[in-house]
């Protein structure tokens, strides 16, 4: 780990279990609905894919999936406008320090994951990961032998 705090291989464990604690708690607040916001009034079509804390753990960004018709620009909008509203909920559910700040962008792993699976099921790609065909035995003579 380098003295600034930052390390060079991704989140600590630290990170990675307050993240996740951040997730859960994020979830419970959406699954309870109490928001004035119309755009949150279906909360339930919300996935959280990921939570990553900054290591100060001051920040907060959380990726952010919706189902069905629901595009996902204008739940990140209003998730933006209720973050204030989130962050006290979170403060009560989670013992931290501090309550991080939230940010909320689009949870494009689920695309990369489609884009690599159509590119797996391509005719050419499949054709050079696939096992060649087997082989047809060899047929064993056999030996004669002379009297």
């Amino acid at each position: 780990m380098k003295r600034d705090g930052h390390s060079s291989e991704g989140a600590s464990q630290r990170q990675l279990r307050v993240g996740e604690a951040l997730r859960r708690a994020l979830i419970e607040v959406l699954r309870d609905g109490h928001f004035r916001d119309p755009d949150l009034q279906d909360t339930l079509n919300i996935t959280i894919g990921e939570v990553r804390v900054a290591p100060d753990l001051k920040h907060a960004t959380a990726f952010v999936t919706t189902l069905g018709s629901v595009g996902a620009e204008p739940t990140i909008a209003a998730l933006g406008r209720a973050r204030a509203y989130i962050r006290g909920e979170i403060a009560r559910r989670v013992d931290l320090r501090m309550a991080p700040e939230w940010h909320f962008q689009r949870d494009t792993s689920f695309d990369y994951a489609e884009r690599i699976d159509r590119a797996l099921r391509d005719p050419k790609v499949a054709a050079d990961i696939s096992p060649p065909p087997p082989e047809k035995p060899a047929r064993k003579r056999a030996a004669k032998k002379k009297a």
